[in-house]
């Protein structure tokens, strides 16, 4: 599976926000700091704005700031909030559904378990546990566990 700039454009802006801790930010000072175009975060900045993820002030001294803590933003929500779609093959869009094998495949299901997966790793870690200064939790794998070639 593979995110598009859109997601990852609002997930940058959102970790630069939880991070700024002197005020609201800018666009273009969001847009400088990742050298990425002012025109595609002003798309994604209002984006997020309408799904209560970020405050937006207009006007001299206004500007954008987290609508949320950083604890209550789950990335989960983030990516399902900005992605199109999650068609991972044609058969999943209900408008295409052109598989001759349909009823007979199952790899659909176990394209949709994998997607639930995703998903459930995603909706475990928040805004504030991306952050540099939070401890993030790490999971270790006994080398028993692990499988030789």
């Amino acid at each position: 599976m593979q995110l598009t700039l859109y997601t990852d454009y609002s997930l940058r802006v959102l970790l630069y926000l939880a991070q700024k801790k002197d005020g609201p930010a800018t666009i273009s000072e969001i847009a400088d700091f990742y050298g990425i175009s002012r025109n595609h975060l002003v798309k994604v900045v209002h984006h997020l704005g309408t799904i209560g993820l970020l405050h937006t002030t207009r006007g001299k001294g206004g500007g954008v700031r987290l609508a949320k803590p950083p604890q209550d933003i789950r990335i989960g929500e983030v990516v399902r909030a900005t992605e199109p779609h999650f068609h991972l093959v044609e058969c999943f869009d209900p408008d295409a559904p052109t598989c001759s094998v349909l009823n007979d495949c199952r790899l659909k299901g176990v394209l949709r378990e994998a997607t639930h997966a995703f998903f459930q790793v995603l909706d475990d870690y928040t805004l504030a546990d991306m952050l540099a200064d939070t401890p993030t939790t790490t999971i270790t794998i006994p080398v028993s566990r692990i499988q030789r070639s």
